[in-house]
């Protein structure tokens, strides 16, 4: 038996789900494949679902001041307010990083007029992880009221992704080979053995995140909502079959 290639009009398929799409591909040298061997290429995606369990937030202090020294202090002694307010949230120092640091001249521009030297203002931004999503919202209250005036998040993903794409990746395995168990027999074949595996992409999705500001009531708290984190890995699979 020479060896074939197989194709989507001889088993009449006219729609392959994305989730296993089915990729067939020119036979190899005939030295390198046996007689009686039709090769098969799947692509196939696994996918798991996890809540998220670490949450990435940037906070700032901008301040300004007539004189670089002024702006540079006021700046200084604010971020200090806003260090000291996450140590007492109970974030890990090595949770907490700086991100940038920032000196500029301000200036105010008439028509026709040469710019005129206003001030300078600082800038302080750090980066903060928080373990326990469902604090993190009392923390955001917790910096702004500390003088934080820059938040940017925050951004949910997985503190220990491997185990989630592990999974997928046993789920992507399984469904190429229930592909190819479908090729096979619609062309009289069986799988015989898996030739090669490749990893080609990996992804994690965030699902939307859902934040509620603090309103003026003094009753009123920050809440954030983890929602769901689709973790996915696509497999370009390799069959041998009989």
């Amino acid at each position: 038996m020479r060896t074939m290639i197989l194709s989507a009009a001889l088993l009449g398929a006219a729609y392959v789900p994305t989730a296993a799409q089915a990729q067939l591909t020119a036979p190899m040298p005939v030295h390198a494949v046996p007689a009686d061997v039709t090769l098969l290429d799947v692509v196939a995606e696994g996918r798991t679902i996890r809540v998220p369990d670490l949450a990435m937030i940037g906070a700032g202090v901008v301040t300004q001041a007539p004189t670089a020294s002024e702006a540079m202090t006021a700046n200084a002694a604010a971020m200090a307010q806003v260090l000291a307010a996450v140590k007492r949230a109970g974030v890990a120092d090595r949770d907490v990083q700086t991100a940038s640091m920032t000196l500029s001249p301000q200036y105010r521009y008439g028509e026709n007029q040469p710019p005129i030297l206003t001030g300078y203002q600082a800038s302080n931004r750090v980066n903060i992880r928080f373990r326990d999503i469902a604090k993190s919202g009392a923390i955001l209250d917790a910096l702004v009221k500390a003088g934080a005036n820059q938040i940017d998040g925050p951004n949910l993903t997985l503190a220990e992704p491997d185990a989630a794409m592990d999974e997928a990746r046993t789920d992507a395995v399984k469904r190429a080979r229930a592909r190819a168990e479908l090729y096979a027999r619609a062309a009289g074949l069986r799988v015989d053995r898996i030739v090669s595996i490749s990893e080609s992409d990996r992804m994690a999705e965030p699902m939307p995140v859902m934040m509620q500001s603090a309103r003026m009531e003094s009753d009123a708290r920050t809440k954030i909502a983890p929602g769901e984190q689709a973790v996915e890995i696509s497999l370009n699979v390799r069959f041998a079959l009989r």
